[in-house]
């Protein structure tokens, strides 16, 4: 492993559970978004816990008090780590991604094919800059690859989704 990527030989997520109390009420096009959301970080991982033996793990996400909690557990749920997060330096990003979501999907409804390809691309670029920082705030504790990286920020974003 290098610059806290996780290589090929690395463990895997084979489940990921949100907090029924960190994401409160919200709608069903909300609900399928974060199930698709766990759907696509499932389906292709790399996830390893430095100090513990390479293995498929469960994740249990949660915001707690302002932080944001990775619960890390082994196949059969049983306890392995448990990282808190502050929220305060993934607050801003998550912020700004919301605001040019909502302009991208005001733009499908109005804007030419290369306004909505523009905003598009901003949409895409707060989102890496989310997922280098979350990889960033999980160094040492959680190892990613950097698309693993961009899942788990999409899942923290769903964890603020109100719908």
């Amino acid at each position: 492993m290098s610059d806290g990527e996780a290589t090929e030989e690395a463990g895997k997520l084979v489940a990921v559970d949100l907090d029924p109390a960190s994401i409160g009420r919200s709608t069903a096009d909300v609900e399928h978004e974060r199930r698709i959301a766990i759907y696509d970080l499932i389906e292709d991982n790399r996830f390893v816990l430095p100090g513990h033996p390479t293995g498929e793990y469960r994740l249990h996400l949660a915001v707690r008090d302002n932080r944001l909690v990775f619960d890390v557990r082994d196949r059969a749920d049983g306890p392995l780590v448990l990282h808190l997060l502050s929220l305060t330096p993934l607050r801003k990003i998550v912020r700004d991604y919301f605001l040019i979501c909502d302009s991208y999907y005001a733009a499908i409804r109005t804007a030419t094919p290369s306004q909505i390809e523009t905003i598009d691309m901003g949409r895409r670029a707060v989102h890496d800059e989310g997922s280098r920082l979350l990889m960033e705030r999980l160094a040492g504790k959680i190892l990613v690859d950097f698309e693993t990286a961009r899942r788990l920020f999409t899942l923290v974003c769903a964890l603020h989704w109100k719908g």
